[in-house]
């Protein structure tokens, strides 16, 4: 009886504690707020969502600055890296149902592998392979380029410019993108489907999102022009790394503009996609027996390796990481013009998105600071309903 009562108390303290997390939850907007009214921004959109819905939601400022539109819930971004999530996913998929696997050599499948024939399938996904990451900035053509573009044409041209790999396969941990461009080719292969129309039909279509709202075409009705601040140091970095005159729009006000462009990689950075739609992706990916993927490959996907006795920070191209003590996944997308995080909570079964149309060119871990309030709150609810427990077992 006395342990249940201190039990009981400890809760209460932690209530109470939670009644001041609360409160700090009032400053998430002012912080979205602040990143459009300083200027850090034209536009934000942030959620934060359970298995079934979306529990907050905010989104501010233009998606064209030029014509003064506000960005709404049709708004798309370039979403560049969270490509490799879907990407990663496919290759699952395929081993899930027996069409691959995973421990196997690449140029198994691939004959004209352009690397050592050791590397395996999980290296390529876990970014252990070695294979090197050229800057891929200068990775993009115009949407008018578009019809024309070859893309394995092109990063067959890439691969003999870069074909030193940097450490022997299963040593050492390194971001490529050159690596999930061998993976969108083997999901081409062994489907015998293009890597846009296996992705759209197997996941898109699969987690119940209209085709309209995550894709790898632009849509000019609802897409959100892409900016750099005009008085900043990437803006002087992209000078470098690109044909500003042909990428960039004349200054508008505080902003340079990009023209719409796609990326030429398009399974490690090819998709665009509004914030509801990364939503639903996430809520039917964190989902129990997903109809996605089983939880036996679920489990695989989210495995993190590690080389030599030391995590790699990364499972099978989500990112690992804790927020007040509790596990998460993610991956970030950036460059000219957009940034976007993605994350899920597993444990909690909860997750967030963040979309900015400026440029980002590293991971800045965003949700960091809009996710601590809501995280703390479903710890509090928690402890509430252990709370409830407690006396319900005193009044027995």
């Amino acid at each position: 009886m006395r342990k249940a009562v201190f039990l009981m108390l400890g809760l209460i303290g932690l209530s109470a504690t939670g009644h001041q997390n609360r409160c700090t939850m009032k400053t998430i907007k002012q912080y979205l707020q602040a990143q459009v009214e300083g200027k850090e921004t034209p536009s934000i959109q942030y959620m934060f969502f359970d298995m079934d819905s979306i529990v907050y939601e905010y989104r501010s400022g233009l998606k064209d600055v030029k014509n003064n539109e506000p960005v709404d819930e049709n708004t798309r971004y370039h979403l560049f890296s969270v490509t490799k999530t879907f990407a990663a996913l496919a290759i699952l998929q395929l081993a899930e149902s027996g069409q691959l696997e995973l421990d196997k050599p690449v140029a198994d499948y691939l004959p004209d592998f352009p690397y050592r024939n050791g590397i395996t399938v999980e290296q390529l996904l876990s970014h252990t392979a070695g294979i090197p990451n050229p800057i891929p900035l200068r990775w993009i053509h115009l949407e008018g380029e578009h019809a024309d573009f070859q893309h394995d044409a092109f990063f067959a041209n890439i691969f003999k410019q870069h074909h030193d790999q940097k450490f022997e396969p299963g040593t050492a941990f390194k971001y490529s993108n050159l690596g999930y461009v061998i993976l969108g080719q083997l999901v081409e292969k062994i489907s015998g489907q293009s890597f846009e129309e296996y992705v759209m039909k197997n996941i898109v279509e699969r987690s119940g999102i209209d085709r309209k709202d995550l894709n790898f075409a632009i849509d000019s009705t609802n897409h959100a022009t892409g900016y750099q601040k005009w008085l900043s140091f990437n803006n002087v970095i992209f000078g470098f790394l690109i044909d500003k005159k042909k990428f960039m729009g004349p200054k508008e006000g505080d902003w340079k503009p990009f023209q719409s462009f796609y990326n030429n990689g398009k399974a490690y950075g090819g998709m665009f996609g509004t914030g509801t739609a990364l939503v639903k992706y996430a809520q039917s990916l964190m989902k129990p027996e997903s109809e996605l993927l089983s939880d036996h490959f679920k489990r695989i996907l989210f495995t993190e390796p590690t080389i030599n006795g030391k995590p790699t920070g990364m499972a099978h191209s989500w990112f690992t990481g804790t927020l007040k003590g509790n596990r998460y996944y993610a991956h970030a997308g950036g460059g000219g013009g957009y940034y976007v995080e993605l994350r899920i909570y597993p444990e909690l079964r909860v997750g967030s998105v963040i979309l900015f149309n400026r440029s980002g060119i590293r991971d800045e871990r965003m949700l960091d600071e809009t996710d601590q309030s809501f995280i703390a709150e479903r710890s509090i609810s928690s402890n509430d309903h252990l709370l409830a427990k407690s006396i319900e077992l005193l009044n027995h």
